[in-house]
């Protein structure tokens, strides 16, 4: 249930709450879509890793398992992405807190992104362990609150069905951007290795558990959100517009505790993450040692707290730029792991044809090549 929940809390992050103002022009059809695919086809980049992680004796970080197999550029590449990637979330997720927390107590977005920074933190702080026991928890409880939600956004609908199943493909390459946000988790898959290496036969069905479950939440938080809301309504972190359209105070209070939640969860499940990719890449000491581990948390968590504030980038457009830059890379790098070290307990079987390795490189590459036309200026702008 710990793994199972470090990947949902993981996965529903900022992005579930980017999605409706992301794919406000292209439509929640469009949005459903790029769902199945891209969730389809990370998993499969999930499964590689999870395979490269069983065939390998020695517990690796991402981008030790892309040194081992791929060689030097393919762990720089990795650690690059594991970076961009937790840059950008921390960003959005520090300032989609902040917001939070600076509406509801009436504070500065800048206290309230720095009381967010620190009391995350703190828990990452105590070590896998602590994160995964506290995913476990809050991850349950969104569940609950996101059933609560949806259920009164279904019976109190103030847009009709027919005027939320429009499907504008002009805008679509974007929205699977985003969704290949939601998706990129592969990080994750060696942590959660680390807490199965008595049972290692119970990772994938963990993996697969997971992705599952964000799959349900990832497309019905969109789809309550189009119900209440017309599309120029929409705020880009959709719980303070949808908390408001829902009337009642409590269901406002609730629909950001969710939101608070899946923000706080992707932040722990990503800073672990990112500490232990960085002292596995950089040779640092143990991460159990005290200096290390604080160095390393304040690389991490600084930056984006100062960004987060500073006005210089967007909430949806970090998670963008985190799907471009760090999710495209994370999804295609694995194909080229299948290697052996000694037989897993697990094979990825049919999924690691070459055909499915050739989709998921051209898929994901055709995206980044979108996205960097996009960030040029060469494309027009999705939301």
């Amino acid at each position: 249930m710990e793994a199972t929940m470090m990947v949902v809390g993981s996965t529903i992050g900022s992005g579930v709450l980017g999605l409706a103002f992301a794919s406000r022009n292209a439509g929640w059809p469009v949005l459903l879509t790029w769902l199945v695919v891209a969730g389809f086809f990370s998993i499969i980049s999930m499964l590689y890793v999870a395979e490269a992680t069983l065939r390998t004796t020695k517990p690796l970080q991402l981008s030790g398992l892309a040194e081992k197999y791929v060689g030097k550029i393919g762990s720089w590449l990795i650690f690059f992405s594991v970076g961009a990637t937790s840059f950008c979330s921390l960003i959005a997720y520090t300032s989609g807190c902040g917001r939070i927390l600076s509406e509801f107590f009436g504070i500065s977005l800048e206290m309230a992104s720095c009381l967010f920074a620190l009391g995350a933190t703190s828990v990452v702080w105590l070590g896998l362990k602590a994160t995964g026991v506290a995913e476990k928890y809050l991850s349950s409880g969104m569940t609950a609150m996101l059933i609560l939600l949806v259920g009164a956004s279904l019976f109190s609908a103030r847009v009709p069905v027919a005027d939320i199943l429009y499907a504008h493909w002009t805008y679509a390459v974007p929205v699977f951007n985003i969704a290949v946000f939601c998706y990129a988790v592969q990080y994750i898959v060696p942590e959660i290795s680390r807490g199965f290496t008595h049972d290692p036969g119970k990772i994938v069905p963990s993996i697969l558990a997971g992705a599952g479950i964000s799959f349900v939440i990832l497309a019905l938080v969109p789809l309550a959100v189009f119900l209440m809301l017309p599309v120029d309504e929409i705020s880009e972190v959709a719980s303070l517009s949808w908390g408001r359209a829902l009337g009642s105070p409590v269901f406002f209070v609730i629909v950001n505790a969710f939101a608070f939640c899946a923000m706080l969860t992707s932040f722990w499940a990503i800073a672990e993450s990112f500490l232990t990719n960085m002292i596995d890449r950089l040779g640092f000491k143990s991460e159990t040692d005290i200096r290390t581990r604080a160095g390393c948390l304040a690389f991490i968590v600084i930056p984006p707290v100062l960004l987060a504030y500073s006005g210089l980038v967007g909430f949806v457009n970090a998670i963008f730029s985190a799907g471009t830059f760090g999710g495209i890379i994370m999804s295609i790098l694995p194909v080229f792991m299948l290697r052996s070290d000694h037989a897993p307990c697990w094979r990825c079987g049919w999924i690691a044809h070459p055909i499915m390795q050739f989709l998921v490189v051209v898929l994901f590459a055709s995206a980044g090549i979108y996205a960097i036309f996009s960030l040029c200026g060469w494309l027009p702008a999705a939301w």
